[in-house]
């Protein structure tokens, strides 16, 4: 019984792999078509997510099946309940990468450089953070899990500095304003995106301590 246990549980974090490299891909997809406003690549982006939303559907099946049919306990239980839990959180990036090619179909060139640079190291930022989320789960590696709050910072940094750039180019640029209220909705999007990454982050920590946001739940 352990035997197939650990067996369903591998397939679970293989699972949960792939569903990290869709996300990753996502994000990186949607900033790359915004920077080249490429609509096809926005389109195929939207088209994906239901991909993403699948995966989720999967992971959740073989979460229910694991806690129902193996009825794991202590560190065992941790894991597949905070799979469970992360999984809410990424679909909801998958939402936001299609949400930021949404946006991507509606824009025209864009005149903001400055803008779109911060915008790209959001995305780079929010990447690393899943990757590193997505790596601590499946190594149990603490120290990793607790770098990704440090980079929400980061993210959320970045995010001030584009509502200021944005402030500034309503001022000097009013025939714009449509566009860099697109592009603040964007910026928000992804730092929407760090905010999941870091949820992510927290049920990684609670996998291998039991400590939820500093309270021991298990």
């Amino acid at each position: 019984m352990r035997e197939l246990f650990i067996k369903q549980l591998e397939e679970l974090n293989k699972s949960l792999h792939q569903m990290g490299i869709l996300i990753q891909d996502a994000i990186h997809n949607a900033i790359e078509a915004l920077k080249t406003m490429d609509k096809e690549k926005a389109k195929e982006i939207i088209d994906a997510d239901s991909i993403i939303d699948h995966k989720e559907k999967e992971i959740e099946s073989a979460c229910l099946h694991l806690l129902l049919q193996q009825t794991p306990v202590a560190g065992d239980l941790r894991r597949v309940s905070s799979a469970l839990k992360m999984v809410t959180d990424m679909e909801r990036i998958g939402d936001h990468a299609a949400d930021i090619s949404e946006i991507v179909l509606i824009l025209n060139k864009i005149e903001y450089q400055d803008i779109l640079d911060c915008l790209m190291k959001m995305a780079e930022t929010t990447t690393k953070m899943l990757d590193k989320c997505m790596n601590a789960y499946l190594s149990e590696d603490l120290k990793l899990a607790d770098q990704v709050a440090d980079m929400d910072d980061i993210v959320d940094n970045l995010f001030v500095e584009v509502k200021h750039a944005i402030a500034n180019a309503v001022v000097m640029d009013k025939e714009n304003g449509e566009q860099v209220l697109d592009l603040l909705m964007i910026a928000k999007y992804f730092e929407r995106i760090g905010d999941h990454a870091e949820n992510i982050s927290e049920w990684v920590v609670f996998s291998i301590t039991g400590v939820h946001k500093d309270e021991r739940v298990i």
